[in-house]
């Protein structure tokens, strides 16, 4: 009897102290976004991929907890306060608003943010080099020039671009700061309409039509989550409507160049990764997305009155509308 309960106490305590090694080497990792939209919903998912690829299975080694905030800036501080209560690991901030309310909630918690274009001005880290404090991140910073390049070789009597953004976000304000830059460059003028939430969307492309060529969409998440509403406007006014992420043109802009957004998620995952592995935030800089696509969509471009020229369908990474 005596043996029998020392081998059962020795069993239960074996089994006490692999439960114990196994609940430490769990992770939580909480992800936020301002919306749902394609391009952040990919993000996410490569996230995810990335910490599966490092050996971070959720629901076994991993805890994974996401939350979008569904385009309210209040909503995402609600958040972001809600999950440095709850102390995980990592807080992964999706944009530039999800990535100011988190930084903004905790100095001390890790924080990884993504799809983020002007991490200095929006003021998360100090530098990209050494961004200090808590934070790291991978910036999505648009190819501009390359966007304002492109419309004109598909739209070459282009003379005013419109630009379609809610000045809100400060990335989108940033954004359009460097397409002035670009357009002045290229002897564009550009004319600005504001939509501060979604439904704001359509009737602020409508304002552009008769004044502009062509309307152009930034990395903005107010207006890209509206963009259909934006899409139909450009076909019934025969006026072609650009974007700066590719995810878009699945959706009926004409073309873009742009990152997939599934590898910035992953890319982000990776930084997570060192996170976890023991890497102070500080230490880590801050990377831009890699790669650029070219993405096109000549059906949506003949419904807004314009055809892709042969040359640019060749060179193109992906022909989506067909």
């Amino acid at each position: 009897m005596t043996i029998t309960r020392l081998f059962l106490a020795a069993a239960t305590a074996a089994v006490a102290l692999t439960s114990a090694a196994a609940f430490a080497q769990t992770k939580t990792v909480a992800i936020t976004a301002i919306v749902e939209h394609p391009a952040l919903d990919a993000t996410r998912d490569g996230v995810i991929e990335a910490l599966k690829a490092a050996g971070y299975t959720p629901g076994d080694t991993l805890k994974v907890e996401y939350q979008s905030a569904q385009g309210n800036p209040a909503t995402a501080a609600q958040i972001a306060r809600q999950f440095a209560g709850a102390r995980p690991d990592v807080i992964v901030p999706i944009s530039t608003p999800s990535a100011q309310a988190v930084v903004a909630a905790t100095r001390d918690i890790p924080v990884v943010f993504t799809a983020v274009t002007d991490p200095v001005g929006a003021q998360l880290v100090k530098s990209l080099e050494k961004p200090g404090a808590n934070v790291t991140g991978v910036s999505d910073m648009a190819p501009v020039a390359e966007h304002v390049a492109l419309i004109r070789e598909i739209v070459p009597s282009v003379k005013r671009l419109g630009v379609l953004y809610n000045a809100g976000e400060p990335n989108s304000v940033s954004l359009v700061k460097a397409l002035k830059d670009e357009a002045q460059k290229a002897g564009l003028t550009v004319v600005e309409a504001t939509a501060t939430k979604s439904a704001d969307a359509q009737p602020a492309a409508r304002s552009l039509v008769g004044k502009v060529d062509a309307i152009y969409v930034p990395l903005d998440n107010t207006v890209v989550s509206a963009l259909e509403s934006v899409v139909a406007v450009g076909q019934q006014a025969k006026l072609p409507v650009f974007s700066a992420d590719t995810d878009s043109v699945a959706r009926g802009t004409v073309a873009s160049i742009g990152f997939d957004y599934r590898q910035v998620g992953r890319q982000t995952g990776e930084a997570v990764v060192r996170i976890l592995k023991g890497e102070k935030p500080g230490d880590v800089p801050v990377t831009f997305a890699k790669g650029t696509d070219l993405f096109v969509n000549p059906k949506s471009a003949a419904a807004m009155g314009v055809a892709i020229p042969e040359a640019v369908i060749q060179r193109a990474t992906k022909v989506v509308g067909q």
